[in-house]
C-alpha cells in the first residue's frame, strides 16, 4: 500500500513554471497510468503557454481565481470549478485574484515534461 501525506510532498516545479506537490505519479509514487498533483500559481503569476501530446488534464480549483485560456476561449475559474484539457490543447492559466491560485491536477497518462510542449 502507498500513502501520500500533502505534509510530505516536496514541491517541484515543471516545465510550464507551476510549483508542484505530487501526490502520485513518476515523481512521488508508482503509479503507472495517471498523475495527481496540486499546482501553486503567485498572485500575478501564470503558467508558460504548452500543451501534452498524449496527456488528458483535469483543472480542479481548490482556492483563489484564474483566467484559464484553452485554445483561444478563454474563461475565469473559482473554487469548485474544474475543467477539462483534451490532449493536444493549447492552454495557460493566469492567477486572476488575490491569494495563490490553487489547482489539483489530474493527468491520465501521467504528467511528464517529455509530454509537454512550450509554445511561448
Amino acid at each position: 500500500m502507498h500513502v501520500s501525506s500533502y505534509a510530505d510532498l516536496q514541491p517541484f516545479t515543471t516545465l510550464d513554471g507551476s510549483q508542484i506537490r505530487e501526490w502520485a505519479g513518476r515523481v512521488s509514487a508508482p503509479a503507472r497510468n495517471q498523475s495527481l498533483a496540486e499546482a501553486t500559481v503567485p498572485v500575478g503569476g501564470a503558467t508558460t503557454a504548452h500543451y501534452h501530446r498524449e496527456t488528458e488534464e483535469l483543472y480542479l480549483i481548490t482556492a483563489g481565481r484564474g483566467r484559464l485560456v484553452l485554445d483561444g476561449e478563454q474563461r475565469v475559474l473559482g473554487e469548485g470549478d474544474c475543467a477539462l484539457i483534451p490532449p493536444g490543447a493549447r492552454h495557460k492559466i493566469y492567477n486572476a485574484g488575490e491569494q495563490p491560485l490553487r489547482i489539483v491536477c489530474a493527468c491520465a497518462p501521467g504528467y511528464s515534461d517529455e509530454d509537454t510542449e512550450l509554445i511561448e
